[in-house]
């Protein structure tokens, strides 16, 4: 694959268009045609491609979004860029996605309160995970919100054969190098089946263009996705459906049946199909994490934790008010280890970190 990484990346410079080669227009049908949508909006990072949407629906100030409490910091900055209110909602432990009854409390809570206007429900992909979309649709529905599907991790994921980014009103990935499908710097971009929020999106992305590069038609953001790396998605997206995708989920299979019998595994419901950006067990304390991820260092292995800290915890969100308590995000902040798992991980270095974790 990295010979034909390097041909694509010469062609690109061969070519001289940096930005806007034909390279993105390929990439965006080819992306487009396999989630199932009609649009695919590259930009330049999955935090821009949430913020992008979230500005064409006109969200902004007065607004408050939903949010899933664990997760990475960008999921809620993109909300508070647009002015909007991120309202933080719990987790469910098993899974790590939000949790729906939680989200249905924190939604009546904002609209008792009389303070903001519930607008959007922004679901994340947990470490390649689907949400539960069946049942956020039906929230999202009965409380008339926009459902975005943050799917950063979850390129790849699907629920009875629906590829995640099909889901709710739209969806974002990132293509950052550790994602699963991933790029050599960083990118992203939106999914959507509407035609007339896609041509938002494609304005405001670079500096709110019009029918002309100098004619600006409103207040937009430079997020565009460079030539050289749609050329590089484009290979890589073929070995992502060729074997890479495969591959990752036998990986995790055979991490599964290693650890089941002593540790708390990913729970991967019926039906539902993770991209497994992460392999992520909990334990049953800090203590006990930390000792484990202590001995893995010792013996090379690296290791993170996927979330040191809830996002309503930062100092950033301080301001804002809570709307729900998330105890299972807590919980889980203190208590996760994410494994080292690629495509090319062999299953003796899967038992090899097995074998040091069991020994606890």
């Amino acid at each position: 694959m990295q010979n034909e990484i390097n041909k694509a990346v010469l062609n690109a410079l061969d070519e001289c268009r940096s930005i806007d080669g034909r390279q993105v227009g390929e990439l965006e049908k080819s992306l487009a045609e396999y989630v199932g949508v009609k649009h695919c909006v590259s930009c330049a990072n999955g935090t821009d491609a949430i913020f992008l949407m979230l500005s064409a629906w006109g969200i902004g100030s007065g607004d408050a979004v939903f949010v899933p409490d664990f997760t990475f910091f960008a999921t809620a900055e993109a909300v508070a860029r647009t002015g909007a209110v991120p309202v933080f909602c719990d987790v469910q432990k098993d899974t790590f996605n939000v949790d729906v009854q939680s989200l249905e409390n924190a939604v009546q809570k904002v609209k008792n309160s009389g303070k903001l206007n519930a607008k959007a429900v922004v679901a994340v992909d947990m470490f390649g995970l689907p949400a539960n979309y069946p049942e956020l649709s039906v929230i999202a529905q009965k409380h008339d919100l926009l459902l975005f599907q943050d799917s950063a991790q979850g390129f790849g994921g699907e629920i009875n054969g629906r590829l995640n980014g099909s889901f709710g009103n739209a969806a974002a990935v990132s293509f950052f190098p550790s994602k699963p499908l991933g790029c050599y710097g960083d990118g992203g971009a939106v999914f959507t089946n509407d035609t007339q929020k896609a041509d938002i999106m494609r304005s405001l992305k670079c500096h709110g263009k019009g029918k002309d590069k100098y004619e600006n038609v409103r207040v937009g953001i430079n997020s565009r996705l460079d030539t050289v790396q749609a050329a590089i998605l484009q290979v890589k997206f073929k070995a992502f459906k060729n074997s890479e995708l495969a591959a990752l989920r036998m990986a995790a299979e055979f991490y599964s049946k290693q650890l089941c019998e002593k540790w708390n595994i990913p729970v991967i419901p019926q039906d539902f199909k993770s991209s497994w950006a992460q392999y992520t067990i909990r334990f049953d304390n800090k203590s006990k994490r930390d000792m484990v991820q202590k001995s893995l260092a010792k013996m090379g292995i690296p290791t993170m934790i996927y979330y040191p800290k809830p996002l309503s915890k930062q100092q950033a969100f301080k301001k804002f008010e809570k709307f729900a308590d998330c105890p299972n995000s807590e919980i889980l902040c203190q208590t996760v280890l994410s494994l080292p798992i690629h495509p090319y991980i062999t299953n003796d270095e899967i038992a090899k970190v097995a074998d040091i974790i069991n020994k606890f």
